[in-house]
């Protein structure tokens, strides 16, 4: 089957790249003395996150406890829940741990603690527990510095039995960094950050075996993660042009695309219309910060080379209006209605979100398979 006899919009993969880019980060950091725990959000594919572990179940992320039962039913049992855990998942996150997932949860604050420990005295059950570090003023967290908040927690955590299992942070703010040099910095603001942290709980007293942090930025200009047990990183998997527009990637990396048809023209405006618009790119616009903004997605040809500066650059719900970068000329005839293209999505989590599954190539445009996804919480 060619992609050309699909009804569009859908999601395409392009497995070389995906093996390619998974391939690359486990060498690097193995290179690198760490292990890899890697964020199934990007993908919530079985299929994509066997790649990421090697070819079999291993550590994993995830951000819905929806994820962690859909892993484990598949022979994933290292789990970290990477989100802050509230009272009203508890009763989820026991469940899976009775059912013999190693589940790890997240907290930042004395709150959060004291309900985990509550929840885990009253089942029976340990509910291991990271607490979150802030290492850029980027989300939530404790700050690095902060040692008597975060032995407090600690202290929390470890009132009925010791649950207190190490320290997690994610450089998010690497997103936002305009040169490698910056984000080689942030890399080891990151990990010095987060071995802070984890030193100010030993010299408190408390046990602290998982020194974890991590984003695709870091993990892959990283120099050195002395002191760091593993690293977490999701969207290199598909890469997107965020991560190109960081030089994390080469557009020719990003193995996740939208597939989509020329539905009619707007020759006045030097308009081609589309049959995707944000319902199937999402709203994600994260390239607009950067110096090259990709719009709602970058055009390709149903092969996945690039047409020169053509972007999505407004959108409808199921209409994507594509033009030039620059404003200029578009010969419509060259465009004609069915025309079959691929969209470049700035943010591959966001996008992939929008579909239940993945057509599959490998650098062509034969469909050779399909591998399901899961969404929900």
């Amino acid at each position: 089957m060619d992609i050309t006899d699909l009804e569009t919009p859908y999601a395409l993969v392009d497995v070389e790249r995906v093996e390619a880019n998974t391939r690359r980060m486990l060498e690097r950091l193995s290179a690198l003395g760490v292990s890899l725990r890697p964020h199934v959000k990007t993908a919530k594919s079985l299929d994509v996150a066997l790649l990421s572990c090697g070819g079999k179940p291993g550590p994993i992320t995830v951000s819905t406890l929806k994820e962690a039962e859909q892993f484990a039913q598949a022979g994933f049992n290292d789990i970290l829940y990477a989100v802050g855990a509230t009272p009203n998942k508890l009763q989820h996150a026991i469940r899976l741990s009775q059912s013999g997932v190693d589940l790890k949860l997240v907290t930042d604050n004395v709150e959060g603690a004291s309900a985990i420990a509550q929840a885990s005295k009253e089942a029976s059950v340990s509910l291991p527990t990271l607490i979150e570090i802030d290492c850029d003023g980027h989300r939530s967290g404790v700050k690095p510095d902060a040692a008597s908040q975060l032995r407090a927690i600690a202290a929390a955590l470890n009132s009925s039995t010791p649950l207190l299992a190490g320290v997690m942070t994610h450089a998010g703010d690497s997103y936002n960094c305009k040169s490698i040099v910056a984000i080689e910095a942030m890399a080891e603001k990151e990990r010095s950050g987060i071995v802070q942290a984890a030193t100010a709980l030993r010299d408190g007293g408390f046990d602290c075996h998982i020194v974890s942090l991590g984003s695709t930025p870091t993990a892959t200009y990283g120099k050195q993660f002395n002191g760091v047990t593993e690293v977490r990183a999701g969207v290199y998997v598909f890469h997107d042009l965020v991560m190109a527009g960081l030089s994390v990637c080469k557009e020719s990396d990003i193995a996740f695309s939208v597939v989509a048809t020329v539905i009619g023209h707007q020759p006045d405006k030097n308009w081609i219309i589309i049959d995707a618009g944000w319902m199937a790119m999402s709203r994600d616009r994260g390239t607009a910060k950067q110096a090259v903004d990709q719009g709602y997605g970058l055009v390709c040809d149903a092969r996945g080379e690039p047409f020169d500066d053509l972007i999505v650059s407004d959108a409808n719900q199921e209409h994507g209006i594509v033009s030039r970068r620059s404003g200029g000329l578009i010969d419509p005839h060259a465009f004609p209605v069915g025309t079959t293209l691929r969209v470049l999505p700035n943010h591959a989590c966001a996008t992939a979100a929008q579909f239940d599954s993945y057509q599959l190539v490998r650098g062509s445009t034969n469909i050779f398979g399909e591998w399901p996804r899961f969404r929900g919480w």
